[in-house]
């Protein structure tokens, strides 16, 4: 099925909250128009109206647009007004209609504050947690919390939503609790937690169990670039004698520990030094759990970063009702998109520029016969 068709067969089961009088404009019309004029490199409602009004023709091709190209304040009522939590689920659906993820792969769970959404000083009200499958460069899901502290609640609910038999998850210290680890387990996959000091008994324990232990697991890497020369060291202990109550932690197995050294080339900066410390229900190599964890950051540096400097998420004001979430999730569907089409050795903010000047390319990334 075309990628098109799949995006409105799936987000068509939407509800549309608008009543029926002066209707004009089909909910899923309005939908794909904000999706494709964001991947082209759209921001604003109006350049979202702007763009498919100068693509009218290309539109034709998927969409019905029985009275034309919404106006800009039609697309910001209903990406405002859609329930979020349905635009969530359908977003999901899509991701996982167009992708299979392998057993053992590595799914890093972790939050990302939209900062453009405060208003008047203060704080933030949108904070999301995301999943994010290294190998296959996509985002599987996302949940909104109001406060960065409640995603100790949103993770579990994340991962009900995915699909990740046989996969192991990756999440930072906020996530290292017993009932997160307990859903991973339920959901027959295997978990890597980072343990730092708001698990402070685990912590000094696990300390303990490096410093007293006999039989280890060690794999060294040493990464030479960008002016850097990083030197990192992973243990892995599985045979404990000083972590209390780990039946309390489902099904752990193992212990890790990773002490990283950065040093400059040609610079007088003083080396950096680092040692992190996680807990696992998986038993394997050092050398696997080196790779493990370094997959997780790709949630930062694919992921949160990308949506910072290709699509400018930190600078957008969109505040009204659910625009803020609803309009997160039209970058990532724009960002599943365009990182997994090959056609193009560029970057995502130049992909987003071909996308918008050449339909044939265009056309490629959704997957559409011209």
């Amino acid at each position: 099925m075309k990628t098109s068709d799949e995006l409105v067969r799936i987000f068509s089961q939407i509800q549309d909250p608008r009543s029926h009088i002066n209707k004009l404009h089909d909910i899923v019309d309005i939908l794909l128009i904000g999706m494709v004029s964001v991947l082209c490199g759209a921001e604003t409602w109006l350049q979202m109206k702007m763009f498919a009004q100068s693509k009218e023709d290309f539109f034709r091709k998927f969409l019905s647009l029985e009275n034309g190209i919404p106006s800009e304040d039609t697309i910001n009522r209903v990406f405002s007004a859609i329930d979020s939590n349905e635009f969530e689920s359908c977003f999901i659906e899509w991701v996982n209609s167009i992708s299979e993820l392998k057993k053992g792969q590595v799914i890093s769970l972790d939050g990302k504050t939209l900062r453009g959404a405060k208003s008047k000083g203060k704080k933030s009200p949108v904070h999301m947690v995301s999943a994010w499958a290294s190998d296959n460069n996509l985002v599987l899901g996302q949940v909104r919390v109001n406060e960065k502290s409640n995603e100790i609640i949103a993770i579990p609910q994340l991962i009900e939503t995915l699909v990740i038999e046989g996969c192991i998850i990756t999440i930072d210290a906020m996530g290292t609790q017993t009932e997160i680890a307990k859903k991973i387990v339920d959901n027959n996959a295997d978990y890597i937690l980072a343990v730092k000091e708001n698990q402070k008994r685990l912590s000094e324990q696990v300390k303990d169990e490096f410093h007293f232990c006999k039989t280890e697991n060690i794999n060294q890497t040493i990464d030479i670039g960008h002016g850097r020369i990083e030197t990192r060291k992973c243990t892995v202990v599985s045979d404990f004698q000083f972590i209390e109550n780990q039946n309390k932690w489902s099904n752990l197995q193992s212990i890790i520990k990773i002490e990283s050294l950065r040093e400059f080339k040609n610079s007088d900066k003083e080396p950096e030094k680092a040692v992190r410390y996680y807990i696992s229900s998986k038993i394997d190599t050092a050398e696997n759990f080196q790779k493990y964890i370094r997959s997780h950051w790709g949630i930062e540096n694919k992921l949160h970063w990308t949506l910072d400097v290709a699509f400018s998420e930190d600078a957008s004001r969109k505040r009204k009702n659910n625009a803020a979430q609803n309009y997160s999730i039209i970058l990532k569907i724009a960002l599943n998109l365009l990182k997994n089409d090959n056609s193009k050795k560029l970057s995502i903010a130049s992909k987003r520029l071909r996308a918008g000047w050449d339909e044939s390319y265009l056309s490629k990334v959704l997957n559409i016969k011209v």
